[in-house]
């Protein structure tokens, strides 16, 4: 991987943790949340969107609408998830989870269905980006504490409810992430203008849901509008650094290295959010740098 490509990715996994603590912090937003977030995303690309347009030589093209169409679906599905989780279980859970199986499957359809071969280190380096997601997420570790914002629930029940939510997510960060790649090499399709039309379809896709509840979508807004537009801002910042990695890096190389984000999170979880185990995660942390080396090294 390039030194531009690797610093585009960890840009993006830096932008990506932020953003996601601040969505931890909305756990009963739900669809609603994503759907405003998306719209304040979308004002933000849109304009961004129809400069490039214009300055992108040649007309453009009707699959880069279908392009932005697939990957829009894919994002709501995400983003409804992703929340659920949050919801349900830790950030220290949900969020390595997600981040690690989505890397994982898409290195292993990279390689089986593109025919990507990133070399032995680079293989090495996603096989550690994975175990070291699943020991910060402690994976098979049995916890039978009471849980206090759960009454009756223990924290491994609650566990097992983010585990799921977040291999959940992860399936479909992978899809998305082997989407995106096809639409940002073979269909060419410019990636601020892909981006843009896909947050306005995502924004009108969940539209239907905010709208059937008018005053509780206000409540929200009110109440966490500086979540919603932390959340609405940063997101398309990640993800467009991701979007021009793909450009000139393979995505078996480059969904893993992005994954530094989730060292971050897990650290913001047990600073900010006062989530437990502190040393689990500085070990799983190590192991996912580690990983992360060996990818830029390949």
């Amino acid at each position: 991987m390039t030194g531009v490509a690797l610093a585009l990715v960890l840009s993006a996994a830096v932008v990506h943790a932020g953003w996601n603590l601040a969505a931890k912090r909305v756990p009963g937003g739900g669809a609603v949340f994503v759907c405003l977030y998306y719209t304040v995303s979308a004002v933000v690309c849109l304009p961004l969107a129809i400069i490039v347009l214009l300055r992108t030589p040649g007309p453009p093209q009707w699959t880069w609408l279908f392009a932005s169409a697939v990957t829009a679906v894919l994002h709501v599905v995400y983003g409804v998830l992703l929340q659920r989780g949050y919801a349900v279980g830790d950030l220290s859970v949900v969020y390595p989870l997600a981040r690690g199986t989505g890397p994982l499957l898409a290195v292993l359809a990279a390689v089986t269905l593109l025919g990507e071969r990133p070399g032995w280190i680079g293989l090495l380096g996603a096989l550690l980006v994975v175990v070291g997601v699943l020991v910060i997420g402690g994976v098979g570790r049995p916890d039978k504490r009471k849980d206090p914002g759960v009454p009756g629930a223990t924290e491994g029940r609650r566990r097992c409810a983010g585990i799921g939510y977040g291999v959940l997510t992860g399936a479909v960060i992978a899809a998305y992430t082997l989407w995106d790649a096809h639409a940002v090499t073979t269909l060419a399709a410019p990636p601020v203008v892909y981006f843009g039309v896909a947050a306005l379809l995502q924004s009108a896709l969940l539209a239907p849901i905010a709208i059937r509840d008018v005053s509780g979508t206000a409540t929200l807004w009110r109440a966490h509008r500086k979540e919603v537009l932390l959340v609405g801002v940063l997101s398309p910042v990640a993800y467009l650094l991701v979007l021009f990695a793909l450009r000139i890096a393979p995505v078996s190389l480059v969904a893993p290295a992005r994954e530094l984000s989730i060292v971050l999170g897990g650290l913001a979880a047990w600073r900010v959010l006062g989530e437990a185990d502190p040393l689990r995660r500085i070990a799983g942390s190590g192991i996912v740098l580690a990983g992360i080396t060996a990818i830029a090294l390949a």
